[in-house]
């Protein structure tokens, strides 16, 4: 893994870490919705710097199972990197996932 993988994956910790060490705590609480609505500001933000750095270069970036455009890496490494502090998040604040039909 080159210096520029690692520099994304340092960018999607910090905004992980800032959305639910600050943000989320005092925006959403133990809100399934709000976070969700936060959340899709969040991720938009790494694609967006990502973004405005690769957009249209070609460059390819490493996952263990191949080659990847630098969408694919921003959303990819982001969701491993979210799942698990989500997961630490939901039970810490006691957020219920309630889906309306």
């Amino acid at each position: 893994m080159g210096s520029i993988e690692f520099l994304v994956i340092v960018l999607n910790l910090v905004i992980v870490f800032v959305a639910y060490l600050s943000v989320y705590p005092k925006l959403a609480g133990n809100s399934f919705n709000r976070i969700s609505f936060y959340d899709i500001f969040a991720s938009g933000l790494a694609l967006v710097i990502v973004g405005s750095k690769y957009w249209g270069t070609g460059q390819e970036f490493s996952l263990i199972f191949g080659q990847v455009n630098w969408f694919w890496f921003t959303l990819i490494t982001y969701a491993l990197i979210e799942i698990p502090v989500m997961l630490w998040y939901f039970r810490k604040n006691k957020v219920e996932v309630k889906i309306k039909s």
